[in-house]
């Protein structure tokens, strides 16, 4: 599924409330719930799910409640397990060593598999396709990545962005002493709008949003990188990857999970 799409203008009020930090599920136990599910869990009776909310549409706040793709899925998915859905927003890069340690049963960040990442924690099935993409200002000398030598590159701390622009020229990187890394896009791009980056290498669908909300700014035509998102898992524990996995998978089937992209993302 690839998601080449453009966002829906005032998304934030389709949000529904069952969706918020903290809360979840009404606890009743689906057909497809198996119930030894809360076994494996931190907490009997919750799935914990850790995200960065500064990514939209997978996942941002409308007030002090969390929404956007990733959270209404991990919603379904948590309902189909019998689970009550707890949302943690917590630095993205914290994710990860968060999951392995089992502070949190997954990560579900619009967070890109790649080879590093996988050496860490277990990986679900792909459910979206992400495209990085380059934000400059209306203007700017940047026309495509060929352009970017020697310019300041700001990312988000932890993302592949970050990975990629900071690796090494031989490797198709920039270098590190080239790209800086911010604690989310929001950030980045008032670095951008500011002057202390040239560019903001990041994913296409919080790209549109950011673009859509800073006059001035604009998007390439042209694609960084391509990538494939998934939930992050321990690895001590496979048994809730699979079960988790065969939720979202479900939910595909039934065309569950593309009303909910549907709800936040119109194709073009």
């Amino acid at each position: 599924m690839k998601f080449t799409t453009k966002l829906i203008s005032g998304i934030a009020a389709l949000a529904i409330a069952a969706v918020c930090c903290g809360c979840g599920g009404n606890g009743k136990t689906t057909s497809e719930a198996d119930k030894s599910s809360d076994s494996l869990t931190a907490k009997a009776g919750t799935l914990t799910m850790a995200t960065n909310a500064e990514f939209p549409p997978y996942e941002y706040k409308d007030g002090e409640t969390i929404i956007g793709i990733d959270a209404e899925v991990a919603k379904l998915i948590a309902d189909k397990l019998g689970l009550k859905l707890e949302i943690a927003d917590v630095d993205f890069d914290s994710i990860i060593p968060g999951v392995q340690t089992g502070k949190y049963d997954m990560g579900m960040a619009g967070m890109t598999v790649t080879d590093e990442r996988k050496q860490k924690v277990n990986f679900s099935d792909s459910y979206a396709k992400g495209i990085q993409v380059i934000i400059v200002k209306e203007g700017s000398d940047i026309k495509s990545k060929d352009d970017l030598e020697g310019k300041k590159i700001g990312t988000q701390q932890g993302t592949t962005g970050y990975i990629y622009a900071s690796d090494t020229p031989e490797n198709g990187g920039y270098g590190e002493e080239n790209v800086i890394g911010y604690a989310n896009g929001a950030v980045a791009i008032e670095a951008l709008k500011s002057g202390k980056v040239d560019c903001v290498i990041i994913d296409n669908e919080p790209a549109k949003a950011y673009v859509a909300a800073n006059s001035g700014l604009k998007i390439l035509d042209t694609e960084f990188t391509n990538e494939d998102y998934a939930i992050c898992f321990s690895k001590k524990n496979p048994e809730l990857q699979k079960k988790v996995n065969d939720a979202l998978n479900e939910l595909k089937a039934s065309g569950e999970f593309q009303k909910v992209v549907d709800k936040y993302i119109k194709a073009d």
